[in-house]
């Protein structure tokens, strides 16, 4: 059976001094593995390669087969880890929370329990006629959360 610490090792060690990072490790039935990487600058497919080509030096076909998919961890998909938070800062996220309550705004800070997303909302201040922009920061533990995505506008 293959390993997914084993996997997560190998593919640690060889990102260790670079800008890519590893965000999953998944091992399907039929020993396919799925190793999501990304990278404050995008994944390009040369660095897929190369860690493709570093976790078939390590692992033994002969005693094992398997297949492997290296691949960016997808601009759609939500966050896994707490490192695409920090990447992603400045940027604007749709977080749906456990709660089913869906916002949308830009993601201002995070660290190791929660992240901060700063949203705009219409307001009619008193004696006003007119509704005015205002900013409003909300703040989310990780754990309340069912997902955090880079959220893609046309514009």
């Amino acid at each position: 059976m293959i390993n997914k610490l084993e996997i997560r090792d190998i593919a640690e060690d060889f990102l260790v001094n670079s800008d890519t990072f590893l965000v999953d490790v998944i091992i399907r039935p039929g020993n396919i593995i799925i190793v999501e990487v990304d990278s404050q600058e995008g994944v390009s497919l040369e660095d897929c390669i190369k860690l493709s080509k570093h976790i078939e030096s390590k692992l033994d076909r002969d005693a094992e087969d398997f297949e492997l998919e290296v691949g960016s961890a997808g601009v759609t998909s939500p966050f896994k880890i707490t490192r695409q938070y920090e990447v992603n800062i400045g940027n604007e996220v749709e977080v749906l929370t456990k709660g089913g309550q869906k916002t949308t705004g830009v993601l201002k800070s995070c660290d190791d329990s929660a992240f901060t997303v700063t949203i705009t909302k219409m307001e009619k201040p008193e004696g006003a006629k007119r509704k005015v922009a205002v900013e409003e920061d909300l703040s989310f533990k990780y754990d309340e959360v069912k997902y955090t995505k880079y959220l893609i506008r046309f514009k």
